[in-house]
């Protein structure tokens, strides 16, 4: 299937229009990077006030298996993407009948469940730790799958105190309890009614990082720097960027292990994982997001090309030159709790003495109402080094009422 490299490549004249199944903050920066580039896009979603439909040159409001939309969707695009995780893959593979769509439908398959995911994950981990060379292979935490009363009786003693998740449809830390003994996992599984899910062995965690990337059709990958995430009640809080936020050796393995996922899965687009660093050093691949990520927004601030810009140069199979970091960065993440105070009334955000602070970059997303745990937007700083950025953001959540970190 051959896609026009450049807009209006097309013989009649038109502008190369680029799809997006989905109209959230991500697909709205997706949107903003086509746009920078020439293409017009066009997005579905079934809320005529998302952010990225507010803003593409078209729209068409729409459910995401709604057969009428997909038909429109695939009729206006040259190529499409998607915006978030849990996108029918049915639909991904019906629009790649016709149209080149990036992620891959069986991508997006195996990241919207946890008992393929996992699998995936340990057979690159086992791959390579047979290659003669290289940072060597990460596993993902030793686990166990809990499909049936049989499967929670088998559960080895080992695996507690663990992490039950449910096998699809978590993110953000939904779908998923800590368990200390057999009867608390079993009234935890059963309190979940009894669906699929994975058991994940609880390890002492030192933090967490994650590996953005970008793979071509033509086998080409990239990668952006390791990023350190701070989590707060399973939503991202903080991500910091620069030079030492993790351990050299460290970073070289996370971004190996994740070109490896890529590869091995002939991934198209932009590719997240996810990883816990244990106290002891080692690093444990947790999962992965067939999509850009929360953690990657400071790249639109402090890179020379953003995942937003790398994940329309895949959809549209432009170049794909290594992207630079210019400036350290650590990125805020606003959700809507801050719009409220401790009574739960609303109240006005300083954004005037924020963003009088140097290196300030703020991302409101355009959303209409502010919810306690909805992403509002992200607050970057970027800097020559990392005591500077830290000093303006930790200012920044004086001034907002958030965290400190």
């Amino acid at each position: 299937m051959t896609l026009p490299l450049l807009p209006n490549s097309l013989t009649d004249g038109r502008p190369t229009m680029l799809g997006v199944l989905g109209g959230g903050q991500l697909g709205r920066m997706f949107v903003h990077a086509a746009q920078s580039l020439g293409y017009e896009t066009v997005v579905l979603d079934p809320d005529r006030h998302s952010p990225a439909g507010r803003i593409s040159h078209h729209f068409i409001e729409a459910g995401y298996r709604d057969p009428d939309g997909l038909r429109e969707l695939a009729a206006r695009a040259q190529a499409i993407t998607t915006e978030f995780e849990n996108v029918p893959a049915e639909s991904l593979a019906e629009l790649a009948r016709t149209r080149p769509v990036a992620p891959p439908a069986e991508c997006v398959a195996i990241a919207q469940d946890r008992v393929r995911e996992k699998a995936h994950f340990a057979r690159c981990a086992a791959r390579a730790e047979q290659a003669p060379s290289g940072p060597g292979g990460v596993a993902p935490a030793p686990y166990a799958v809990i499909e049936t009363e049989v499967d929670l009786s088998a559960v080895p003693d080992a695996l507690l105190p663990g992490i039950l998740k449910t096998a699809r449809m978590g993110y953000d830390g939904k779908g998923q309890a800590r368990v200390a003994t057999r009867d608390e996992l079993a009234a935890a599984w059963h309190g979940m009614g009894g669906v699929a899910c994975v058991l994940e062995q609880l390890l002492p965690l030192a933090f967490e990082c994650s590996v953005i990337v970008a793979r071509g059709r033509d086998g080409q990958v990239v990668s952006l720097p390791v990023q350190r995430n701070l989590h707060r009640g399973g939503i991202l809080a903080v991500t910091e960027v620069y030079e030492g936020n993790v351990p050299p050796a460290l970073a070289r393995q996370a971004q190996a292990a994740t070109i490896d996922i890529a590869n091995e899965l002939s991934y198209v687009g932009v590719l997240c994982v996810e990883y816990f660093v244990l106290q002891d050093g080692r690093l444990i691949v947790n999962e992965m997001a067939p999509r850009p990520h929360n953690s990657g927004h400071y790249t639109v601030d402090a890179c020379d090309a953003s995942q937003f810009d790398l994940q329309v140069r895949t959809l549209a199979g432009l170049p794909l030159p290594p992207p630079r970091q210019h400036s350290a960065a650590i990125m805020l993440n606003l959700l809507g709790d801050l719009w409220f105070d401790a009574a739960c009334a609303p109240r006005p955000l300083p954004w005037a003495d924020v963003l009088a602070l140097p290196g300030a970059h703020l991302h409101l997303y355009g959303k209409t109402e502010a919810r306690p745990g909805r992403k509002m937007g992200h607050l970057t700083f970027t800097g020559p080094d990392a005591a500077s950025v830290r000093e303006r953001a930790l200012r920044a959540a004086a001034l907002l009422g958030i965290e400190a970190f």
